[in-house]
């Protein structure tokens, strides 16, 4: 089914998309921009789509609006927006926006009938393009799956609460950027000793566990082995200061273990060693607050 498309923000994010919906043979209606470039008028005339340059009745032309804006005013305008729409009508929020804001846009979409979809981007678009993979949260999130998939976008719907994909997103960064910043540490260290190679030939057994597994088997453990760990993680860091090198990865992994350790010893009752129960309680450590420095 081709879909008329509105764009709100006209940066790197929603050209690629507009240029790309079009291309499938949906229709572009407007697109919109506080200060539209001679670019933006040549790609909008391209296309066959007028030039906005606020939320107006415009809007409610659209079948879904996209809105590509930065997420500092995503709220403002999903706010200037949500009322002018069509009932029905999907508003797309691309945007790296907070999740509690995002829940909030689609609370207030719902009293106007349109159906909000959190839509989190999870790699380069300067790189990829539209081909991008993509998560997408929130009542309407198959619609925006499907007509995102008409233009070869991977996506995946994660739920029908707006903000997990924005929440999803935050997740993943912490993982991929915390394992970045160790490979840097480790690799480093390891190419130093001329052992690098080797290193992965140690590793290898990781690679015959599910992550999920694996990822679970460390949390679990680490409620028991934290103490003993954190010894190890301390002679880590002196070996890399030995060799000269400076452990910012693993000041921030013993200043963890120190903290499971510090609460493990001042607990009486045993941690239930489910992971259930080993998040929970790593939870309530995370969560407890810090003694005046």
């Amino acid at each position: 089914m081709k879909m008329k498309i509105s764009l709100i923000g006209c940066g790197e994010v929603g050209r690629c998309y507009a240029e790309a919906l079009a291309a499938a043979g949906h229709r572009m209606v407007d697109l919109c921009d506080e200060r539209p470039t001679d670019a933006l008028r040549v790609l909008a005339e391209s296309l066959g789509a007028q030039v906005q340059t606020a939320p107006g009745a415009w809007l409610a032309d659209a079948d879904v609006v996209i809105s590509a804006v930065f997420g500092g005013v995503a709220l403002d305008v999903a706010h200037r927006a949500l009322p002018l729409m069509t009932p029905g009508a999907i508003y797309a929020d691309f945007t790296t926006a907070n999740p509690a804001h995002m829940a909030s846009a689609a609370a207030e979409a719902a009293t106007h009938n349109v159906r909000l979809v959190d839509v989190a981007i999870t790699g380069g678009i300067s790189m990829t393009r539209h081909k991008t993979p993509l998560l997408c949260a929130g009542i309407g999130a198959e619609d925006i799956r499907t007509l995102l998939a008409s233009v070869g976008a991977p996506i995946k719907a994660v739920g029908a609460r707006a903000g997990d994909a924005a929440t999803l997103k935050l997740l993943r960064s912490i993982f991929t950027k915390g394992v970045e910043a160790l490979a840097v540490e480790c690799l480093v260290a390891a190419e130093k000793k001329d052992l690098r190679h080797t290193l992965y030939d140690v590793l290898s057994d990781v690679d015959q566990t599910p992550l999920p597994t694996f990822l679970e088997a460390c949390v679990r453990s680490h409620v028991v082995h934290a103490k003993r760990r954190l010894v190890e993680v301390q002679e880590a860091k002196r070996q890399l200061r030995l060799d000269d090198l400076e452990p910012l990865v693993l000041d921030g992994v013993e200043a963890l273990f120190q903290r499971t350790t510090d609460a493990l010893t001042a607990d009486t009752a045993p941690v239930d060693n489910t992971i259930e129960g080993s998040l929970t309680w790593l939870r309530h450590q995370a969560e407890s607050p810090r003694p005046p420095a």
